[in-house]
């Protein structure tokens, strides 16, 4: 069956709560004061079955201008509305204002409900109908069906009921997968049971198990137990009023407009970018900063606005806005939300949230005005390739796309396959992990292999630069394992080889000039010419008057080209001079079973400088093996 919210709405005395014990049963106002005063204060809910057995939730909202604030907390999230008018009194102030809050919400399903009929006399009820057609032909109910009731003789109730099944047919159910949000409107403990929390679930699912995080605090929670309709349920679906048994937290650390999340899902934010609308009817005009109330879901702060292509809002216009808040919300793309002034207190208008985590934005600056209108208004195939090239060098998963760009991580992939197919984007993981565009990898392939050049015209004796050097220096918002992605992409790619820790250009190897080919020719010479008596650091600096830091150049040129071998510190020996080492060992094992230090250095015809170090690398290598003093053949 359906799932199903419905909300009540409309001016104080109007007969909402009445009316929902009249279709329910139930009476929705459980706090003493609102006994006392006949007054809904809070926000009250019931279960609901319609004749069909169709089930549904009703959200009573007070009326009371005073209690506005409530009554939005219950808005956001309901599926049509039942907006009552009393017959005595017809349309009042909170009439409007609780119009203009749906209008603004955009339920545009619902049926006015025309209470008190058993208070007039027929006549009067048929110009107070007349006069509500009329207001409700300029209002987002237009259209919708009025039905005359008395909650008190049951008159009308019947086909009041009738009309709610006709209408909800008609209501589109919120989405059950994707992640979870509950906007959390009430908290409270039950003895042996500890902290209940409830809510209309906007989207996803809730299972008995599941840890969700707590926003914006940013805390993980459990699910200890979780009921629908007063019945226990091992899952919620979006579209159902929730109530929530949380397993380690106190019911002092929630908080009415705290929200249960999947983790990692929403951030919270001081900032948000959003299309702001000024309703028509608004008293006063928004200028720049001006301090409002912000509403979302059943949260309420404080911040201000600020326009971004004007200095003035007048009533019934649009605009892109920023609104900085007082504290953290958490918001998610194209949600509604409303606004009212802060003082006098009154609805002045509202919107849809374009970008949820939004940067300070600088004023009357066209390319920030293009970027909203392309988050609005794309295609989902436009905004995930808007959002990977503004992300640049930083890549994207799915989810995080999802969240930018409010749509689901299923819409999301396949949004992405093509994409990839178009060549618009790039998956450097080949899993499928996270995403660049292919502007960004474009960006950063010319940047290391500039960066590479140019480090090799100044060392034209090196091998290549250093990976985790060009990452630090230039990508250190990579970690390692997404840059190591990215070097293997662009090796697979041909615009860069890669050498162990070094990366080069393709078929380069060093070249050195005529004057390293000079000095290089005369170390040479002398590492040949004495083969076990291999010059010391001293001597081939001297060759030349090479400083150190060009003697490292040629050095290492030396060893990576694979011509010397360093034993030990600032000890060299060529590597033709090892490989004839062992054959000069090879020869002496063939005859003798221990090799001792001096017979080494007479082998080699060296001193024990050079002998020590050099059979030490061979027991290194595990050619010879060192038993006592002497050497054995490994």
């Amino acid at each position: 069956m359906k799932r199903l919210i419905i909300g009540t709405a409309g001016h104080i005395d109007h007969g909402k709560t009445t009316l929902v014990k009249a279709l329910t049963g139930i009476e929705t106002d459980r706090l003493k004061e609102e006994k006392q005063r006949g007054i809904s204060i809070e926000l009250g809910f019931a279960p609901f079955t319609l004749p069909s057995g169709q089930k549904a939730a009703i959200v009573d909202v007070p009326g009371h201008e005073r209690f506005i604030r409530h009554m939005l907390a219950g808005a956001f999230g309901i599926d049509m509305v039942l907006f009552t008018i009393a017959a005595d009194e017809g349309v009042m102030p909170q009439t409007r204002e609780h119009m203009d809050i749906i209008e603004l919400l955009g339920v545009d399903k619902g049926i006015i409900v025309i209470t008190k009929k058993d208070m007039v006399d027929e006549e009067w009820l048929m110009m107070v109908e007349e006069e509500i057609r009329e207001y409700a032909a300029k209002s987002i109910l237009k259209g919708c069906p009025i039905v005359a009731v008395s909650a008190v003789t049951g008159d009308g109730i019947k086909e009041l009921l009738e009309t709610i099944e006709k209408v909800a047919a008609d209501v589109v159910e919120k989405p059950v997968f994707g992640q979870a949000r509950l906007p959390i409107d009430r908290v409270f403990s039950i003895s042996g049971f500890g902290t209940v929390v409830t809510g209309t679930l906007w989207s996803g699912q809730i299972n008995v198990g599941d840890s969700l995080e707590l926003m914006p605090v940013q805390r993980m929670v459990k699910v200890r137990t979780l009921q629908v309709h007063n019945e226990k349920v091992p899952t919620a679906y979006a579209g159902q009023r929730v109530a929530v048994n949380l397993q380690g937290i106190d019911v002092a650390d929630i908080k009415r407009g705290y929200l249960l999340a999947s983790g990692g899902y929403l951030e919270p934010s001081y900032r948000i970018n959003a299309r702001l609308r000024l309703l028509s009817g608004s008293p006063r005009t928004l200028k720049n900063w001006n301090r409002i109330r912000f509403h979302l879901g059943t949260d309420e702060t404080l911040g201000r606005v600020v326009l971004l292509d004007r200095d003035e809002l007048l009533p019934g216009e649009e605009a892109y806005a920023q609104i900085v808040m007082e504290k953290q919300v958490v918001a998610y793309k194209g949600d509604p939300f409303v606004i009212r002034y802060y003082s006098p207190v009154n609805t002045i208008g509202g919107g849809s949230v374009i970008d949820p985590n939004a940067p300070r934005q600088k004023r009357f600056k066209e390319e920030v005005l293009n970027d909203l209108m392309v988050k609005e208004e794309g295609s989902l195939y436009d905004l995930v390739l808007h959002e990977l090239e503004a992300s640049g060098t930083d890549p994207l998963t799915v989810q995080e796309i999802a969240r930018r760009t409010g749509s689901t991580e299923a819409n999301i992939e396949d949004e992405v396959q093509q994409l990839l197919e178009d060549e618009k984007i790039i998956d450097t993981s080949g899993k499928g992990a996270y995403y660049f565009s292919t502007q960004a990898v474009q960006a950063m392939g010319k940047t290391m292999s500039t960066t590479i050049a140019e480090y090799l015209q100044k060392y034209p004796l090196r091998q290549g630069y250093p990976k985790e050097d060009m990452r630090s220096r230039w990508f250190n918002q990579l970690n390692p394992k997404v840059f190591t992605g990215l070097l293997k992409y662009f090796e697979d790619s041909g615009v860069l080889q890669s050498q162990n820790k070094l990366i080069t250009l393709p078929g380069y190897s060093p070249h050195p000039g005529d004057k390293e080919s000079l000095i290089i020719d005369e170390i040479k010479k002398k590492f040949q010419e004495n083969e076990f008596n291999p010059p010391s650091w001293e001597e081939i600096s001297a060759l030349k008057g090479l400083d150190e830091a060009y003697l490292n150049e040629i050095v290492s040129y030396l060893i990576d080209s694979g011509f010397l071998f360093k034993i030990s510190d600032n000890i060299y020996f060529s590597v033709a001079a090892i490989e004839k080492g062992k054959e000069l060992l090879m020869e002496y094992f063939a005859k003798e079973k221990e090799l001792s230090l001096a017979t080494a250095r007479d082998i080699f015809n060296t001193s024990r400088k050079y002998a020590l170090p050099l059979v030490e690398y061979y027991d290194r290598i595990r050619f010879t093996r060192r038993v006592g003093d002497m050497r054995i053949k490994a």
